[in-house]
């Protein structure tokens, strides 16, 4: 069904699907996009114009609903929780996360299931400037649409399989790389702390 939406609407239907994807609706933008490698294998697609489609969807998507967050802030979020099912621990839990590390969060937050959705919106309720909020946004999309592409590409002919493993394999992956670096971060904090005694 995929294969035939992005077949029919091309390079649009990419960047809709993908604005849809950033915003935190439910859409399969990131199957989408490994279907549009698959695409591009056979020709059927330009790789650089997918590439530039994914980019310019998924960061629009993404800035939307940073400016969502940072012009309706906390208590919008608060009031329309039980409608998102957004808990006060899921917030709590994610703002705990922003202010640990922006970046990692904005990098990171996006492999994470239930976080990856509110990652820009929380990164506008805490007013993390416009400009630092792309940058680090679009160094997750770049990666992500390339990795995403790439596999379609070279795994075209089997992407039912694929599209399993991205959805079940890749967040373990965002966890662990997350965890990592707040490992890292903790660390580093604790060993300046005993430097300061």
């Amino acid at each position: 069904m995929i294969v035939n939406y992005l077949t029919a609407l091309g390079l649009g239907g990419l960047l809709v699907g993908l604005f849809i994807e950033a915003m935190g609706l439910p859409f399969p933008g990131g199957i989408m996009v490994v279907l549009a490698g698959f695409l591009v294998n056979q020709g059927r697609l330009d790789f650089l114009s997918a590439l530039t489609a994914t980019l310019s969807g998924y960061t629009a998507g993404s800035f939307t609903a940073y400016l969502i967050g940072r012009n309706l802030g906390q208590p919008f979020f608060v009031w329309c929780g039980k409608y998102l099912r957004i808990t006060p621990e899921r917030f709590e839990q994610t703002q705990t996360w922003l202010d640990r590390s922006a970046p990692a969060f904005i990098i990171f937050g996006r492999f994470l299931p239930g976080v990856s959705n509110l990652t820009p919106y929380m990164a506008g309720i805490s007013r993390i400037g416009a400009g630092y909020f792309l940058f680090y946004n679009t160094l997750f999309t770049l990666g992500w649409g390339l990795l995403y592409l790439l596999l379609g590409m070279f795994f075209g002919h089997n992407y039912q399989l694929i599209s399993g493993y991205l959805n079940s394999g890749l967040p373990l992956v965002g966890f662990g790389l997350l965890g990592a670096y707040l490992i890292y971060v903790y660390y580093k904090k604790s060993k300046k702390r005993i430097k300061n005694i």
